[in-house]
């Protein structure tokens, strides 16, 4: 199923555009890179290292996120997104996670996902909507 390694590394940037930062300021200088965008691309990075090391037909789902968002990004500000394999147990993966753009550090903290087997992930979702549309 895997062999993820520990110490594992991935990093990946992203350019702050009005796509990723808040608007409800309303203010354009004070659009920024958001919380849930940051967090969602620690989480992709994350998702991204992992996957590399499965076998086909696997993936992860994030289960567990504590960070910190640290600084803001303006728009226009690339942003670098940075995880390391911290532990792999059974089918739980956490990781270390960061982000910095080119002055400070912007977010840090700790990211867990667990292995899934797609199909079956699929098949159980499935049957779960089925049942709610029934219900």
């Amino acid at each position: 199923m895997a062999n993820i390694p520990i110490g594992a590394t991935r990093e990946q940037t992203l350019l702050v555009t009005s796509d990723v930062a808040i608007s409800f300021m309303g203010l354009e200088n004070a659009r920024v890179l958001s919380t849930p965008q940051m967090i969602g691309h620690m989480e992709i990075t994350c998702r991204n290292l992992a996957v590399g090391y499965l076998d086909p037909g696997y993936d992860t789902v994030g289960t567990h996120v504590d960070v910190y968002h640290l600084a803001a990004a303006p728009m226009g500000t690339t942003v670098t997104f940075r995880a390391e394999v911290l532990a792999v147990e059974d089918r739980k993966v956490k990781f270390r996670v960061e982000c910095f753009d080119e002055k400070e550090k912007l977010g840090e903290g700790t990211h867990e996902r667990t292995i899934i087997n797609v199909a079956r992930f699929t098949a159980k979702m499935a049957a779960k909507a089925e049942t709610s549309r029934t219900a």
